[in-house]
């Protein structure tokens, strides 16, 4: 887990950097004896599961190790039964590309921030 934190980390602007998913729900991508990346799968319900965080260390960026990570969340997903995936992004064209879609192409997430 220390190595995930320390991924993490790399980007404090772009992802939540505290409550992560338990080590169990976490792949990684191994380079070297080291983490170069990680996703998590959090699952909510037997029907629903998000998709979180998602990091690339920047010297392997652009290679394909983000697209295996989410693949790999989607294939645990299936074989759990889960019947939908989601991901809350600023990244919409990589996930585009992966199969992902706004709900039904109708709704979008909105947040509102209480602290304001």
């Amino acid at each position: 887990m220390a190595a995930i934190r320390g991924l993490i980390r790399l980007f404090p602007d772009k992802l939540v950097q505290g409550n992560l998913p338990r080590v169990a729900s976490f792949f990684v991508a191994e380079a070297g004896g080291k983490v170069i990346g990680c996703c998590a799968l959090q699952i909510y319900s037997k029907r629903m599961a998000e998709v979180r965080s998602l990091a690339v260390h920047p010297d392997y960026q652009d290679a394909g190790v983000a697209t295996k990570l989410v693949k790999r969340c989607t294939e645990r997903a299936r074989e759990r039964g889960i019947r939908e995936v989601f991901a809350v992004t600023s990244a919409t064209e990589f996930f585009e590309r992966l199969g992902f879609n706004t709900f039904r192409r109708e709704k979008t997430a909105m947040f509102f921030d209480v602290s304001v």
